[in-house]
């Protein structure tokens, strides 16, 4: 997974399609924060006016000569800049919240969309609890900070700037006492924000490790239970839930730290202006009035103590940029399957051939050492051979989850780095012997990746699955839920639901792996009478150790260190006394 230097620069620019609601949410955030710090002015010059100094725009503007007149007018301002202010709070808060929602709603999609297009090898290299995590989480994360910690750090800016700005006009050294805490408060913070980035990049890292744990200890619940391991995988679920716990740790100690202190600046900037500035009202100095003191009071509390949460803001905005460093480190990370830009697509006969393919998982263990294969279309193939001979490594290079190493693996020809990776796997059904299903129900199931199959097919399918007898004693039928990944059915109903959906399928390419590892010779008998039907007219790939199962097939390949050790029929190979001959007489019992 690629590392981004600059996530929240990317997150940014991820903005940009959005940024006809960002900016209408950002102008009704700015124009409310502008109308909220008025209320100070028009209390200093209510003040102002009932001790006889009423600002001279009253008179000249509005005609306004009487103290009741005056109070009464901006008495009435006050409840109409109100009113215009929670307006506007309700345009960005409908506005950030609504924006949030969107960005959430199409990051996780694009980043779903990227990773399940990834090769298979990175699901291998990287845990699924993690991916869960940059998914949920940390997606989670960016949606907080869209939908409060970027408006509150857009109103501290305006805040700065206006406030800031009346201040030094109304009375410059006073503001300069009021304000000077805050290059401390800015630097302090600037501080924080580079102490505290390592501590949220751990806290993600140790939220995608527990996410990780759980997870696997959830889905082998089973294994744990027949082993009596609860209490082993308990600790080992203590032991990562405390790494998280001591990186929480760690950040809030130094947040708690921050706020105290940064208070103590502000409390000092503020004490010293208020000081200087009843000193000129006491002395009758004509520099302030006691309403201009009061104004100048209340905006150097809004001006400062908001400045308490710059803190919190740069700890949602860290946490934010560890969220998006890992989601966009996911986004950027590019697929090594390449596909083509121009893909071939042909009506699809079935051939299949391999050109000395070489293909390692790891570069220092060979599993395919220069393999040779040809298929007819139409032709039906055993596949046989001990352990780690290449068999599984085999499918995993026909339906393009891998590339090889070197040589070249072709359907009719085309090399499959040559085709879309869409077009290749409409054309090959699979029958794995780890048969997945999904939670939803056994129709759904059997029909997954087809549409507008009809209810009609699905049953005929599961005939000749030999399945729909124990499909039709079910209250719900074809409607029955089959559990998570299938728990509810056995080890047996779902590897014939998985012969249903290849049947179902049709494709010219069959690739059947231990299609009947998992069910009795009676069904077995049942299933490979059907199965002899469903190979007829296509291309049939069978690997199975049980080597009963390769009679019937046209030919029998015996692979043996990544290479072809024999092929012929199978009463030609035990003639031989190989490779083949070795495998059956451990199967028999000779």
């Amino acid at each position: 997974m690629s590392t981004p230097t600059r996530p929240m620069r990317r997150l940014f620019r991820y903005l940009r399609r959005y940024r006809r609601a960002l900016s209408f949410s950002s102008l009704a955030s700015i124009t409310n924060k502008i109308l909220d710090l008025m209320p100070p002015l028009l209390v200093g010059w209510i003040i102002d006016n009932l001790t006889g100094h009423p600002p001279g725009w009253l008179s000249a503007w509005f005609g306004v000569d009487s103290l009741w007149g005056g109070a009464l007018f901006l008495s009435l301002a006050i409840i109409v800049i109100f009113g215009f202010e929670s307006f506007f709070e309700w345009l960005y808060q409908i506005g950030f919240k609504t924006l949030a929602q969107r960005v959430q709603h199409d990051l996780r999609l694009d980043a779903y969309d990227h990773l399940q297009h990834r090769e298979v090898a990175y699901f291998e290299q990287n845990r699924t609890g993690n991916l869960m995590a940059i998914l949920n989480d940390d997606i989670n994360q960016l949606e907080r900070f869209l939908n409060s910690s970027f408006n509150e750090f857009l109103q501290l800016v305006v805040l700065f700037l206006f406030a800031s700005f009346t201040l030094i006009a109304y009375a410059w050294e006073l503001a300069l006492i009021g304000i000077a805490a805050i290059p401390l408060i800015i630097l302090g913070s600037l501080w924080y924000q580079r102490v505290i980035a390592p501590r949220y990049q751990r806290i993600r890292e140790a939220v995608g490790a527990l996410s990780s744990r759980l997870e696997n200890n959830i889905s082998g619940i089973m294994v744990v239970k027949s082993f009596s391991a609860e209490a082993y995988e308990w600790q080992r679920v203590a032991d990562v839930s405390e790494d998280y716990r001591q990186a929480n740790v760690s950040a809030i100690r130094l947040n708690a730290t921050y706020v105290p202190v940064i208070r103590t600046f502000i409390a000092l900037g503020f004490a010293g202006c208020m000081l200087l500035g009843s000193w000129w009202v006491i002395e009758d100095t004509g520099k302030i009035t006691a309403g201009g003191l009061t104004f100048f009071g209340m905006m150097i509390q809004r001006l400062l103590w908001p400045m308490t949460r710059m803190g919190a803001i740069f700890d949602e905005y860290e946490r934010a940029r560890a969220s998006a460093r890992r989601i966009f480190g996911l986004m950027d990370t590019p697929n090594q399957l390449v596909q083509p830009a121009v893909p071939a697509t042909f009506p699809v006969a079935g051939g299949i051939r391999l050109e000395q393919v070489h293909f390692a998982y790891d570069a220092r263990r060979p599993i395919l050492s220069g393999l040779d294969l040809d298929i007819r279309p139409g032709e039906t193939i055993g596949i046989a051979g001990p352990s780690g001979a290449g068999k599984t490594t085999l499918i995993k290079l026909l339906l393009r989850l891998y590339d090889p190493t070197a040589g070249r693996v072709c359907l009719d020809g085309h090399d499959l780095r040559d085709l879309d990776a869409a077009f290749l796997r409409r054309h090959v059904a699979l029958v794995s012997q780890d048969t997945y299903l999904f939670h939803g129900t056994i129709a759904e199931n059997i029909a997954y990746g087809l549409s507008g199959v009809s209810t009609e097919a699905i049953a005929r399918a599961a005939a000749r699955a030999e399945l729909a007898p124990f499909i039709e004693s079910l209250p719900d039928g074809y409607d029955s839920l089959v559990g998570e990944r299938g728990i509810k059915l056995s080890g047996g109903q779902r590897q014939r639901l998985s012969i249903a959906r290849a049947i179902l399928k049709d494709a010219p390419v069959l690739i059947l792996d231990e299609a009947t590892s998992s069910v009795d010779s009676e069904t077995e008998a049942a299933i490979q009478a059907h199965l002899d039907e469903l190979v007829q007219g296509r291309t049939a790939l069978i690997i199975a150790h049980r080597l009963s199962t390769l009679r019937k097939a046209d030919r029998i390949v015996v692979l043996q260190d990544g290479r072809v050790a024999e092929t012929g029929h199978h009463t030609d190979l035990l003639a031989r006394q190989g490779v083949y001959a070795g495998l059956w007489a451990v199967q028999v019992g000779v």
